[in-house]
């Protein structure tokens, strides 16, 4: 991990960020450790350090507004940036439930309100994403695993297709409650 990179998330206030287990900034490095661990380019690991900066779905809490992305593409690279983007920006009841269904969903700007159809590679990133990020939460939570366990199981099944062979075995062993 590039310690300027992390060194800017901290500056931006992660580490004073609560999240669900704790700084914000665990979190997001273990999302980063998660993706690294699975294989993936530097840009989308990048992305996994810097996923919740404009908020999320599901973490309304944000480091940054919107037009900060410049600043945030010059620390972690465009393509990191524009992956960034569109984890946060996604509204999650709307795409969730065409995976698996629709090879190409449709995906809604839930911070512009725009539809439109992600490239094969995009919907990849997002779901390798996704999947780390609830991986991330689950490793550390049992209630969480109680609660959304199920559900995720699910999802990450319609999502196979979509995500590197390491990232759906771990699936297959951390989202269950115990």
């Amino acid at each position: 991990m590039d310690i300027e990179i992390l060194r800017k998330l901290g500056e931006l206030g992660a580490q004073e960020l609560q999240h669900l287990n704790g700084p914000l900034v665990a979190h997001l490095q273990g999302t980063c450790d998660l993706l690294k661990k699975w294989g993936n380019r530097e840009d989308l690991c990048n992305a996994g350090l810097y996923h919740a900066v404009y908020g999320t779905f599901a973490f309304d809490r944000k480091l940054v507004d919107l037009e900060a992305r410049r600043s945030i593409a010059a620390i972690i690279g465009e393509e990191a940036e524009q992956i960034v983007y569109v984890y946060g920006a996604c509204d999650r009841d709307f795409l969730y439930k065409q995976i698996g269904i629709d090879q190409r969903p449709e995906y809604r700007d839930r911070f512009t309100g725009n539809i439109f159809r992600l490239s094969p590679r995009s919907l990849a990133d997002f779901c390798e994403l996704t999947m780390a990020n609830e991986l991330e939460i689950a490793s550390r939570s049992t209630i969480f695993r109680q609660e959304y366990g199920e559900k995720l199981s699910k999802l990450f099944g319609r999502m196979k297709s979509c995500v590197s062979d390491a990232a759906f075995e771990e699936s297959l062993t951390k989202v269950h409650p115990l």
